[in-house]
């Protein structure tokens, strides 16, 4: 056997090595970014009917409002979809409980976008706009009651950061609430990346307004809070749009990915970084810096709730061949 066949089976086998060591297609967890298993252990419970482990969780996560915002968004899906008679047992039980008014509030918006449903402005009936907006006008009344008995959390105000871009509020309107939201928390990753959506071109704003609200945030903000992955957002929001076939590689994007490879270094323990590490193995592999792509799949590997799956055809098996090709990638090249 010669030296260059015989590499070439080495490789082969150690790629099927690999990729027996990550998460087969059919075991990939839709629902969550990354493995949080206090999270996953209060979602069986809550499909279960248990109230008692929600509210637990709730309040382990104390004043940390980034983990919060998460936890009660998750838990809020959850009850759309997989049932609330946990969260209806939770109200009856103790109505007055800040945080369960907090979830009931961030589930109306949740019933909202799936009234709505996930397809382009053409393909969506005017019937579900129509519920869409009769939701998201409820969901407002009561994210400004959860915001008056949670008045230090953010996240009431980061809910409606989502109805601002459903219902089209004005730029002032925006601002004021911008305002309040970083009077609570000015460098809340979660509010910005809502904020972004907002200010991005397919809904109420531009790419420069988008690009100028996120280099604000940047400049702004601490290392370790995630700040410069927006940028990286701006840009998937906008040119994926079109043909972007070459330019993840151009140096502007090489240069902003770097940045965000430093951020999520100093970032350890923040929830919101399994997000982060999707979307920066993304880039990586469409730069060709496979060992580095492969080094943040290896962090998130068997979930695939994240940007940019979530945006893509066949999230999950876009997913998968993306961390194919780094793996591969890997092996054969020295990036």
């Amino acid at each position: 056997m010669s030296v260059p066949v015989f590499l070439t089976l080495v490789a082969v086998v150690a790629a099927c090595f690999l990729l027996t060591t990550l998460m087969p297609l059919r075991f990939l967890n839709g629902r969550l970014a990354g493995p949080d298993p206090q999270l996953q252990r209060t979602l069986k419970a809550v499909r279960s009917g248990a109230w008692q482990p929600a509210a637990d969780l709730l309040g382990a996560a104390g004043t940390d409002w980034e983990r919060r915002t998460q936890y009660t968004r998750v838990l809020a899906y959850s009850a759309v979809h997989d049932g609330d008679a946990w969260l209806r047992a939770w109200q009856a039980a103790a109505p007055d409980d800040p945080d369960a008014v907090m979830v009931a509030a961030s589930a109306r918006v949740s019933q909202a976008w799936k009234l709505r449903g996930a397809r382009r402005a053409i393909a969506t009936s005017q019937e579900q706009f129509d519920a869409f907006h009769r939701e998201l006008h409820a969901a407002r009344g009561a994210l400004a009651h959860a915001a008056r008995v949670c008045p230090d959390d953010p996240t009431p105000l980061v809910e409606t950061v989502w109805v601002a871009l459903g219902l089209g509020y004005s730029k002032d309107d925006m601002a004021a609430l911008w305002a309040e939201v970083e009077a609570r928390a000015p460098h809340h990753f979660a509010a910005h990346h809502a904020a972004v959506q907002y200010y991005s071109r397919k809904w109420r704003g531009s790419r420069a307004e988008a690009e100028e609200f996120v280099a604000r945030a940047v400049q702004q903000a601490p290392r370790g809070q995630l700040m410069t992955l927006l940028p990286l957002l701006v840009w998937f929001e906008h040119e994926e749009e079109g043909d972007s076939t070459g330019r993840h590689g151009m140096p502007h994007v090489i240069a902003m990915v770097d940045a965000a490879l430093e951020d999520v270094a100093a970032a350890q323990g923040h929830p919101r970084l399994p997000e982060a590490r999707h979307l920066l193995a993304y880039f990586l592999v469409r730069q060709h810096r496979h060992r580095a792509a492969l080094a943040q799949f290896r962090q998130v590997d068997g979930y695939t709730d994240a940007v940019p799956w979530r945006y893509l055809p066949w999230g999950k098996l876009s997913y998968r061949l993306h961390r194919t090709r780094a793996v591969w990638g890997a092996l054969l090249t020295r990036r």
